[in-house]
């Protein structure tokens, strides 16, 4: 029979936890309504300035900056006004256009060459690596009038080429992300698939982009993103309204009001709401993607 200086210890064994006392709270309890506390307030917090742009849109015009939350009356004809002012759906097909494009180009290029940087082993690799993160701390403000000659010799200007073009390139802060995906991938699937005849290129893009596709989703809804609401390239290189985004076109539309002194702020809202409102799905339907793939990434060095 055991004695008691070996007696059977529950709480070593997983699965089995230590008989609490009458009244005692789970160890881990007060800590974990802390953090849901936290978050839900957070949360709230971040979500606040969304909640008041949906309402703002929803109010008349003397009524946007008033500090009621619930419109009254409900304003619904603020989206249909927006739609009569300018051509809205032209925009928001463009936007999709040059975000497609964007994303498709940047992701399969920086894909391409995070590959190179982490299946093969070369001299003076690290270093290479190196100067392509050290692009990241080059402002874009530097290549900005170089690169601007440059789409304009070749003629693109006042096309959606270069809103686009340029992520063919591939992108420093993608290509290291990548990078430490594939490095967490065992190198014995990819020696595998060489033994049976694949070459380098099968090896990529049968092998190892299916294996990051988590990463490869993030690395799409950043780039989308990003290109959805850019502001910048398009205000450089469109001038013609028909090719116009939908972030250049809602400037030209607050503009437009400006000049003419008439203040609609609230259909301004209105057209914000409609552009916002395909990000927040696109981060709904790939959600479980980006929290594995945020969460997967750079477990290697």
């Amino acid at each position: 029979m055991a004695t008691e200086e070996h007696a059977f210890d529950r709480s070593l064994v997983p699965g089995i936890e230590r008989p609490r006392a009458a009244g005692e709270a789970p160890p881990s309890g007060r800590r974990d309504a802390v953090v849901r506390i936290a978050l839900v307030g957070f949360s709230i917090l971040f979500i606040m300035p969304l909640l008041w742009l949906v309402s703002s849109s929803l109010k008349v015009r003397s009524e946007v900056f008033s500090s009621e939350w619930i419109p009254d009356p409900l304003q619904w004809s603020n989206y249909a006004a927006v739609w009569r002012e300018a051509p809205v759906l032209q925009w928001f097909g463009n936007s999709l256009l040059v975000g497609v494009l964007a994303t498709a180009s940047v992701t399969i290029s920086s894909a391409f060459v995070a590959f190179g940087f982490a299946y093969f082993r070369f001299r003076w690799r690290k270093a290479v690596f190196g100067l392509v993160l050290a692009t990241m701390m080059l402002p874009a403000a530097v290549t900005m009038v170089p690169t601007f000659i440059i789409w304009d010799r070749l003629g693109w200007t006042n096309t959606h080429v270069p809103l686009w073009a340029h992520n063919l390139f591939g992108s420093a802060f993608y290509i290291f992300m990548l990078r430490q995906f594939f490095l967490g991938i065992p190198r014995d699937l990819f020696d595998a698939a060489r033994v049976d005849g694949a070459n380098y290129f099968q090896v990529w893009w049968r092998i190892a982009m299916p294996l990051t596709k988590p990463a490869l989703i993030v690395v799409a809804i950043f780039e989308f993103k990003a290109s959805w609401f850019d502001l910048m390239r398009p205000l450089i290189y469109l001038t013609d309204e028909a090719r116009y985004t939908m972030p250049l076109g809602l400037k030209a539309l607050m503009d437009q009001f400006g000049q003419a002194g008439t203040q609609a702020w609230e259909l301004l809202m209105a057209g914000t709401v409609l552009i916002t409102a395909p990000m927040i799905l696109l981060f709904f339907v790939g959600q479980r993607y980006f929290v594995e793939g945020i969460a997967t990434t750079g477990t290697k060095g």
